[in-house]
């Protein structure tokens, strides 16, 4: 901890070079509006599933500040509790601000987490924003270079993993190997536009800062395969996770198939009664453990236990289901939410968009 503190401190940005999210807006309208839709856009002050965890893991200290928090002008203060998020602080308030993103000059991996480290500004000139553009335009609010971080390594800063004091895993997006190209691909493909309104350069598309994932249904349709099939005394159900990341990252998060077999219309079989955690095989989350008894909040945990579908890994689930007609049909849907039902347990929250199923795909096959 003291080790973080001193590089918190050391790569601390002056406050009078900041620019605020809104200032960026006034050159980047259409980025900036994409942004705004975004997960990116979140903050501390604005996301109560993230609030309330990060509360309860530790009322005293915002330990999660150096990649919620980043741009704020003390983080080794919030990391060690010396101070308090303030929402006053615009830098506190702009959450992962599009002026911090674009100053990453380096990214240090570590086993706990990785550690993306500002570039230090010069008081008295313009600020240095960083990108993948080549030969990028400047303004009269920064100058701007290109940077290989931003095609390799920007995203395991924050994305890649999470270990706790007790050596637990509890977030894992991205291997020691991977790299930022899969990211920008997918949540970051290129959209008709030039990235600003000066675009002396003329370009005609830019890379989106919207970052779909998970909350855009069309998009999070796409990470999926379901098959069904008539397999000897049941059915067969054939999940294929086709992101090269793993099915489940975050923490509090759970997906599950909804498996249901209809005759005429009515259901005679369903994979489970009330919960989806009744069918163990089929139901994706991460379990913690404190001295061998269940817990929510994993800051404390000193085991795991997770079923997860590595990167572009295929699952076959076997259902035992005696008397399948000729006719009948299988529906199998994956959901998603926010927050498992678990984390009712441990934190209330008001926003039911987090506690809602989300529906991921559906598929109807009528058996043989």
């Amino acid at each position: 901890m003291r080790f973080l503190l001193s590089i918190f401190f050391l790569f601390s940005l002056h406050a009078s070079d900041y620019l605020s999210n809104k200032k960026c807006k006034e050159c980047h309208e259409a980025i900036y509006n994409e942004y705004e839709h975004s997960a990116h856009h979140l903050s501390y002050f604005t996301d109560e599933l993230h609030r309330k965890v990060a509360n309860a893991s530790d009322p005293k200290r915002y330990a999660c500040a150096p990649c919620h928090m980043p741009a704020a002008a003390d983080i080794s203060a919030l990391v060690s509790g010396r101070d308090r998020p303030d929402p006053r602080d615009v830098r506190e308030r702009d959450g992962v601000s599009c002026f911090f993103c674009h100053t990453i000059a380096y990214v240090k991996k570590a086993h706990k987490f990785n550690l993306n480290l500002p570039a230090r500004q010069a008081e008295g000139y313009k600020p240095s924003l960083f990108g993948s553009l080549f030969n990028p335009d400047d303004s009269d609010k920064h100058s701007s270079l290109k940077s290989p971080i931003y095609i390799d390594n920007v995203c395991m800063g924050c994305h890649s993993h999470k270990v706790n004091d007790h050596n637990v895993t509890i977030f894992r997006a991205m291997g020691p190997t991977d790299t930022s190209r899969g990211c920008v691909r997918c949540h970051m493909p290129k959209v008709p536009g030039g990235p600003e309104k000066r675009n002396t350069r003329n370009r005609s598309e830019h890379h989106s800062h919207r970052f779909p994932g998970i909350r855009d249904a069309k998009f999070r349709a796409t990470g999926y395969e379901i098959r069904v099939a008539r397999s000897g005394d049941g059915i067969d159900v054939t999940l294929v996770n086709k992101m090269p990341h793993p099915m489940i990252i975050q923490p509090a998060r759970a997906k599950y198939l909804e498996i249901r077999v209809l005759r005429h219309g009515k259901t005679i079989w369903r994979n489970y009664r009330k919960n989806p955690s009744e069918d163990p095989k089929a139901y994706f989350a991460y379990r913690f453990f404190r001295n061998g008894h269940p817990i929510v909040i994993p800051t404390p945990a000193t085991s795991e236990q997770v079923n997860n579908l590595a990167g572009k890994e295929k699952r076959l689930l076997h259902y035992r289901i005696p008397g399948l007609q000729k006719g009948d049909v299988v529906e199998a849907t994956l959901w998603a939410r926010l927050a498992k039902a678990e984390c009712e347990k441990a934190i209330h929250l008001n926003d039911r968009r987090f506690t809602t199923p989300m529906k991921i795909k559906s598929v109807r096959v009528t058996l043989p």
